[in-house]
């Protein structure tokens, strides 16, 4: 089954979100096909994964589950490796 990524391009939308710690649409949905390992955000309570983008920054989305096949990407950023 394929999902859906919603993305939004309007000021503070989530592709800003994303932009302002240096990532891209790309990278965001590369680790939501390929994550490593799944959890829920301490600060928002969201489901949120992790995982290496193309070029091998190790990143958490956070994310919110629209429908069984919909998300949409509230944030991403770079975080510490395991």
């Amino acid at each position: 089954m394929s999902q859906l990524i919603i993305w939004n391009e309007e000021p503070g939308g989530n592709i800003e979100h994303i932009e302002a710690h240096g990532l891209t649409v790309v990278d965001v949905e590369y680790v939501l096909a390929t994550f490593e390992s799944e959890d829920v955000s301490r600060s928002s309570g969201r489901p949120c994964v992790f995982g290496y983008t193309p070029d091998g920054t190790y990143i958490i989305v956070v994310y919110e589950r629209l429908e069984d096949d919909t998300l949409y990407p509230v944030t991403a950023y770079p975080v510490p490796e395991p």
